[in-house]
């Protein structure tokens, strides 16, 4: 396996940075907000494109948005009086990639 990775440092990290990383995956736990993250995999989408694709009201997904972007995993930007989101960074990708490699791996 991955054992070269392991040995480097067998230490946890500190406590707050324990709970802080598992407040981060506990984003990725609700189905909706998982949903919205592949969809903004494609590039930015506004609020009313994100709730059409997912059949939901602009509202649920504006309140999704919101826990998003605190967490750091959507940024934004305003395009007149549009607001257009996307994905923060690439390890949300490669966050994002890893759990579809895994989920194919399990069938």
């Amino acid at each position: 396996m991955h054992d070269d990775l392991y040995t480097e440092s067998l230490t946890l990290p500190p406590e707050e940075a324990v709970v802080d990383i598992a407040d981060f995956f506990k984003v990725f736990g609700d189905p909706t907000r998982l949903k919205i993250l592949f969809l903004l995999e494609g590039g930015e989408r506004g609020v009313s494109s994100i709730s059409e694709e997912l059949g939901m009201q602009q509202s649920t997904i504006s309140q999704q948005l919101k826990l998003l972007r605190a967490s750091r995993l959507v940024r934004f930007r305003k395009d007149g009086r549009n607001v257009l989101y996307r994905l923060d960074d690439e390890h949300i990708h490669a966050i994002l990639a890893l759990g579809k490699e895994h989920y194919a791996e399990l069938g």
